[in-house]
């Protein structure tokens, strides 16, 4: 994201490991804005939304969000729908990182308005591949800027 070094990255993603792998991985593609990382989806909404422990945050609003669908408190589908629903956030890219490649998960994401579905592999050499391949994916697109 050269040309957006401003661009927020909001990652939501509950396993640590997961986390550091996709953070790791995408500072190896040349990946270098700022990653925001939280572990659960109510504290995604909150953050986007300032609310809650995020009331006071002066943050700038994420351009980009990395979403897994398996989260505790809010699950990714509820935070998409959130997202898509709000005139404030609709305009956000999501893309949807997860383990599930069920067809009938796939389709509920893209009508619920996810801009791009991701499957994470299991193994470990083809899930840091895949996430080094989405880095060099956010090197080149676009992305609205707020309005």
């Amino acid at each position: 994201m050269c040309a957006h070094e401003l661009v927020t990255i909001l990652l939501v993603e509950d396993d640590p490991g997961h986390a550091r792998l996709i953070e790791k991985n995408l500072r190896r593609a040349g990946v270098s804005n700022e990653i925001v990382m939280l572990d659960n989806g109510q504290k995604a909404v909150d953050f986007l939304f300032k609310e809650g422990n995020y009331s006071r945050d002066t943050h700038p609003q994420p351009l980009l969000i990395l979403l897994d669908l398996n989260l505790p408190v809010l699950d990714g589908y509820e935070v998409l729908k959130r997202i898509k629903e709000d005139e404030r956030t609709k305009r956000i890219p999501v893309i949807v990182l997860t383990t599930t490649d069920n067809p009938y998960d796939i389709s509920k994401c893209y009508e619920l308005g996810c801009n791009v579905y991701v499957t994470k592999p299991v193994e470990y050499e083809q899930f840091s591949d895949a996430i080094r391949q989405l880095g060099l994916f956010l090197a080149i697109i676009k992305v609205p800027d707020d309005e």
